[in-house]
């Protein structure tokens, strides 16, 4: 970990910022599980996923969220591939996940967040994250209509259900879809969003100075009750930070554990007993309660890749100061 750099994945061998790098790393995998699989649809999803992000595909603007934004979209993908290949590895052949599902997975996984991505004719939003809180949905939405695209459409509505598994805007146990190892997929596709995004390099970073404003732009920071009293739920990046260890062990921990039955196990497999996406995480909660015991956040040194969202966003502040009327109560600090 001490070596790794910031722009590639938890084994510093696949370039997370440049798609090729990830699809050639997930073709390598799916190459050696399946005597054959859909590469040329696996290609162009890739293809036309970095052209989303980066502003090249018809009618969308590029992705401007600060936290997620491509790099992870890929991190996550070639985590989700990985658990794929070590779940095949450790059940018996009739449980193993077929091509065709494996190539929907990953397909699913590369546009999960694809929901933050404004079109080129939105005037009532400013910034991707005011979509947060339905983002998943607006996933959804994309892959039912992407999956024509590529004649895969017998698998669009599937898509658009097992995407819900990396929301909360669908309880797991109400994601209907057609059988178990359907479900087995989504378990596999939720734990790869979050062992890819917590055991980041620059994950603490990323919380304090991206997440937090993604949060307060997407009207996370603050609860607002029927009477209309408003509750601060982070003040600032900082706090976020400090009261991350507890979402950890009340929500991630559950989610890995119960709703999706601890298909992190797979990634052992894969790796031929090391689990570097447990230990990256492990590490990174380790050194946040360092952090937080000595009160000093300037322990966080690690300056994670610019993307569009980072190049072009004037800083909270000042984009609040240009849209009143996105404000919310909270301290920026």
């Amino acid at each position: 970990m001490r070596n790794r750099r910031s722009d590639y994945d938890i084994k510093d061998d696949v370039q997370l910022t440049n798609a090729n790098s990830v699809r050639g790393a997930v073709c390598t995998i799916f190459s050696s599980a399946f005597t054959q699989f859909n590469k040329a649809a696996l290609c162009r999803a890739f293809d036309d996923c970095d052209r989303l992000f980066e502003g090249d595909y018809p009618t969308y603007l590029a992705c401007d969220t600060l936290y997620h934004d491509k790099q992870h979209s890929m991190d996550m993908t070639l985590a989700l591939a990985r658990l794929i290949d070590g779940h095949n590895r450790s059940v018996a052949r009739d449980e193993r996940i077929e091509a065709d599902r494996a190539v929907i997975a990953i397909i699913t996984a590369l546009y999960h967040d694809s929901g933050y991505i404004r079109h080129e004719h939105d005037h009532h939003h400013f910034n991707g994250a005011e979509y947060t809180s339905i983002h998943v949905s607006r996933s959804a939405d994309f892959l039912k209509r992407y999956l024509h695209k590529l004649n895969l459409g017998e698998y669009a509505q599937i898509a658009a259900n097992i995407v819900h598994y990396t929301g909360y805007e669908v309880a797991p146990r109400n994601i209907r879809l057609p059988d178990k190892k359907w479900h087995r997929i989504g378990h596999m596709l939720g734990t790869a969003d979050l062992l890819a995004q917590m055991s980041d390099r620059c994950y603490l970073e990323k919380c304090r100075d991206r997440l937090f404003p993604e949060f307060v732009l997407g009207g996370l920071a603050v609860t607002i009750d029927k009477s209309g009293k408003e509750t601060v739920i982070y003040e600032s990046g900082e706090d976020l930070l400090a009261k991350t260890p507890s979402f950890y062990e009340h929500e991630v921990e559950k989610r890995l554990n119960n709703l999706f039955n601890k298909a992190y196990q797979y990634e052992r497999v894969h790796f031929e007993g090391e689990r570097p996406y447990i230990t990256g995480l492990g590490q990174n909660q380790a050194y946040l309660k360092k952090v937080l015991k000595a009160e000093d956040f300037s322990l966080l040194r690690r300056a994670p890749p610019e993307n569009h969202g980072t190049k072009n966003f004037p800083g909270l502040e000042d984009y609040l100061n240009q849209h009143p009327q996105k404000k919310h109560k909270v301290a920026i600090t």
